[in-house]
């Protein structure tokens, strides 16, 4: 190769080439997932948490045989179809009578946890795939959920997980350089997923929700995954929301998109144009951030 080979924040030498071709000689015909989860232990490839990274090693192996680096055995099963969505149950679990009023009003018997477990984990996904625009999938990388509940019904949930690679606004805003960014990104996380459920109309409540769940999410994040925060970032689509409780939570928008996905690098996709917004969780997230490596 004339010049690194970077995947996944992963630099792939010739030697790692050598290796993942004769493991797949070698142990190709258990499968992909064999091949990623094997793959994992020999590099000792984990996560911040210390599970080992299997999802980001499958995307990995892809991507080496979409440059036609190595020849992966046949999937052992179909691959899901595009657009495919994860199926989700809305769990029944309170009465559907509207809450209105003040968030004085409600605020005393208002509760955000933290999602720990399979039930609580299924709520979350039942609420965003009914009533998300953009539904639930199944997450990839290091992610935080929370579940926001008014007694035993649970009104609005929010998600946090990895950060989009390249974002020309939050970039110039923090001051990145090319060298700076692939080293610090995991200290950025995405505001991914935030739902108020329909018939919840508590004024304030979103940028409550908000506020509380940015104060305690670098806590969170290093109980689970043994690292520090330093910022978030959403999208919010222009045409849908104008942003006004991520404003009152003092969040910053820093711009706009140019109508890309979050990773796309090829300049393949067509989608709504979105603003950029931003949170610092730290008041030296720049110094964090820009360190040079």
């Amino acid at each position: 190769m004339d010049q690194d080979l970077v995947i996944r924040r992963r630099v792939i030498e010739p030697t790692d080439l050598a290796l993942i071709r004769q493991l797949i000689e070698v142990e190709g015909a258990q499968g992909r997932s064999h091949l990623s989860n094997r793959l994992c232990e020999l590099w000792d490839w984990r996560q911040a948490n210390g599970r080992y990274r299997q999802i980001a090693c499958r995307e990995l192996l892809r991507r080496l045989e979409a440059k036609g680096l190595i020849p992966l055995p046949p999937p052992l099963r179909a691959a899901r179809r595009a657009g495919y969505r994860n199926p989700t149950r809305l769990p029944e679990l309170w009465d559907a009578v509207a809450l209105r009023g003040s968030l004085a009003q409600f605020r005393p018997h208002i509760q955000l946890r933290l999602v720990q477990d399979a039930a609580q984990a299924r709520v979350y996904a039942g609420l965003i795939g009914a009533y998300h625009y953009l539904g639930y999938q199944q997450a990839t990388g290091a992610q935080l959920k929370y579940l926001v509940w008014y007694a035993d019904r649970p009104i609005a949930c929010l998600s946090f997980g990895p950060a989009a690679w390249p974002l020309a606004p939050r970039d110039r805003y923090i001051g990145w350089s090319a060298q700076a960014r692939p080293a610090h990104l995991p200290w950025v996380v995405n505001n991914d997923r935030f739902l108020i459920v329909p018939g919840v109309e508590i004024r304030h409540l979103a940028s409550y929700v908000l506020g509380a769940s940015l104060r305690r999410l670098r806590t969170d994040w290093r109980a689970v995954y043994g690292h520090d925060l330093a910022l978030t970032e959403t999208f919010i689509e222009a045409d849908r929301f104008g942003g006004s409780s991520y404003a009152a939570a003092n969040g910053v928008c820093v711009g706009q998109t140019q109508g890309r996905g979050r990773n796309d690098r090829a300049f393949a996709q067509a989608l709504p144009v979105k603003t950029v917004w931003v949170y610092p969780l730290r008041a030296d997230f720049r110094a964090v951030l820009c360190q040079e490596v």
